[in-house]
């Protein structure tokens, strides 16, 4: 059997690298794709405890309540970080707002981005925020002092929920870390303000 004339086997040969190099090039695309698109599907569905951002209020106020308690954290932050009450009772449907305070303990501005869940998980489902300081970066300047505020609101399907087992409790967890796409600290930000360095950050 002749040899494959080298003009279709290098023809060849080239077909075969392009086609690789577009399925590579597909599966970078894809695992760059993945982290904003879970983000997006656990936001809309509740999954894995993680809150949906809501735009508005669902509706009726249902006079049944729910305990909801606040857990703060903070990774590689030099910041003392907690809310200004430890628990809320929230009646199914009312929109409610908490606040947290955030002090930077450290010698320079720090920008930091607050990621959130919920728990029990299931309750993510029905957990939203209408406004919220972790949908942004935050920069606090050094012996600055920051109240965040936050409103949410219950779904008031929750009671009918199936899996709900006369849970009465939702925790809302926030954890700090430092901004991944942080900038400067602005002017307003690096200077304590006129009333001894405490400012609230704007919803």
């Amino acid at each position: 059997m002749a040899p494959p004339h080298p003009y279709r086997a290098g023809r060849r040969n080239g077909l075969v690298a392009l086609v690789c190099a577009g399925v590579f090039v597909a599966m970078v695309g894809a695992a760059f794709a993945s982290v904003p698109l879970y983000r997006a599907f656990c936001q809309a569905t509740g999954f894995n405890g993680t809150v949906r951002r809501g735009p508005a209020a669902p509706g009726a106020v249902s006079m049944k309540t729910v305990t909801v308690r606040f857990d703060t954290n903070v990774r590689g932050l030099s910041w003392r970080f907690a809310p200004a009450q430890s628990r809320q009772v929230v009646q199914l449907g009312e929109s409610k707002l908490a606040f947290f305070r955030a002090t930077n303990i450290g010698p320079a501005a720090v920008t930091g981005r607050a990621l959130y869940n919920v728990l029990p998980e299931w309750a993510g489902a029905y957990f939203s925020k209408l406004e919220c300081f972790c949908f942004k970066n935050q920069t606090i300047a050094p012996g600055q002092t920051v109240e965040f505020p936050v409103v949410y609101v219950v779904d008031p399907r929750y009671e009918s929920d199936p899996e709900r087992r006369d849970v009465g409790q939702i925790t809302l967890s926030y954890t700090f870390f430092p901004a991944p796409d942080a900038v400067a600290a602005s002017a307003a930000a690096s200077s304590p303000s006129a009333l001894g360095g405490e400012r609230r950050a704007g919803l």
